[in-house]
């Protein structure tokens, strides 16, 4: 194991030497990150792990592309193909037949592509500020997250878009995320993922409605009002069209739901999930 925290077990994915954390016992959660810059699984989720850890057996993958994560050479821009291919990839290396999804934003809509694709590999979803739906529009917030060039002060300037209260941005979380943005080849990587122009990559992260309609697996959408990446009119939209589903939308909290309402959104997963059978 490495002193670095963010770097866990490791496994080979088709080829592809495959970063993530693993960490407690009971039935299998896998919890999918977002598509920040410096971006790791660990980064995303290392406040919840523990508590989630207490009742299922956690894996936190960095996805193909982002963080410790192997690079393949050649990426320009990617497909929700590809990004699916993988993570059934990572369950099969792992021997993982079916698993609870937590998805945050871009890893919202890989859970929904999963869900859809590979129902039966499937239990419950819990969907945090996901995209993955048609119509969604390019916002500043997310233009600005995509477009991101490697300074403190523009990584200071995203993490106080991420969080609705500027309070939560420590400098010790902006340090970490700006020099894991800078290791070597790491902002060439980056921004190889969502090229210009931006709006494509929405697409791509798109689930038709009619399989969202089909989808049979209990699913929590949790969103915060005041977020300017994704909008919580998206999780709306889901709501209007995944059938079993139900929404939580949280007042004064931005795009980190894991972070800026943590100890309420473990209240709501752990039960929820706890009651679907895998």
């Amino acid at each position: 194991m490495s002193e670095n925290p963010e770097i866990g077990l490791n496994v080979d994915v088709d080829g592809i030497a495959t970063n993530y954390i693993m960490d407690g016992s009971g039935p299998p959660l896998i919890l999918i990150h977002g598509s920040g810059p410096g971006v790791t699984a660990y980064a995303n989720w290392r406040g919840v792990i523990p508590d989630f850890a207490q009742h299922f057996t956690c894996y936190a993958p960095d996805t193909l592309g982002f963080g410790y994560t192997d690079f393949p050479d050649d990426i320009n821009g990617f497909s929700m193909d590809r990004w699916v291919a993988h993570l059934i990839g990572f369950m099969d290396a792992l021997g993982i037949a079916k698993a609870h999804l937590v998805g945050n934003s871009y890893g919202g809509a890989l859970s929904l592509a999963i869900a859809t694709r590979h129902p039966d590999r499937v239990g419950g979803l819990v969907l945090m500020g996901s995209a993955g739906r048609s119509e969604f529009q390019m916002t500043a917030g997310l233009d600005a997250v995509w477009g991101y060039e490697p300074s403190l002060d523009n990584m200071r300037d995203l993490m106080r878009i991420f969080a609705h209260d500027p309070g939560l941005v420590k400098e010790e979380i902006v340090r970490s995320r700006y020099e894991a943005s800078i290791r070597p080849g790491a902002h060439e990587k980056y921004s190889s993922l969502f090229p210009e122009p931006r709006q494509r990559w929405l697409t791509e992260l798109t689930a038709p409605d009619e399989k969202l309609r089909e989808m049979p697996h209990p699913t929590m959408l949790v969103h915060g009002r005041e977020d300017v990446i994704v909008p919580v009119e998206r999780s709306i939209r889901f709501s209007e069209v995944i059938p079993n589903s139900e929404l939580h939308i949280f007042g004064n909290c931005g795009h980190w739901t894991q972070i800026e309402m943590r100890e309420r959104f473990v209240e709501l997963v752990i039960p929820f999930f706890k009651h679907i059978a895998l």
